[in-house]
């Protein structure tokens, strides 16, 4: 079977680009094995302090705790990502594995498909 890299780059409400990555990702844990990764200012997308009902916007990063529930188990973060934006793991709404470059590195290398949001 074939495996699935999903990667978050954008921050939230920024565009619909990440609403658009989270429902990819739901609807591809029907079919394939799914990694989600989070990098750049897609970390921004699992802050816990967001109110996006201010600017009109749905509130879809709460989704993001549903996601074991539908079989993603591999779920991870840059580190340099969230050390450049001052992001602190205990800041994020779900468990998440904190990743290196290399081991970011070594990710695309072992996922047939990669998908970028």
């Amino acid at each position: 079977m074939k495996t699935f890299l999903f990667v978050q780059h954008q921050a939230p409400h920024k565009n619909l680009v990440g609403q658009e990555g989270l429902d990819a990702v739901l609807m591809g844990s029907a079919f394939v094995n799914c990694t989600l990764l989070f990098m750049d200012d897609g970390v921004f997308q699992l802050l816990r302090s967001q109110n996006p009902d201010v600017i009109g916007r749905k509130n879809y990063p709460a989704t993001y705790v549903a996601l074991r529930d539908y079989g993603v188990d591999h779920i991870y973060c840059s580190v340099s990502s969230m050390d450049d934006r001052k992001v602190m793991r205990e800041d994020l709404i779900i468990e998440h594995e904190c990743l290196s470059d290399r081991a970011i590195a070594s990710l695309f290398d072992t996922h047939d498909v990669i998908l970028s949001f």
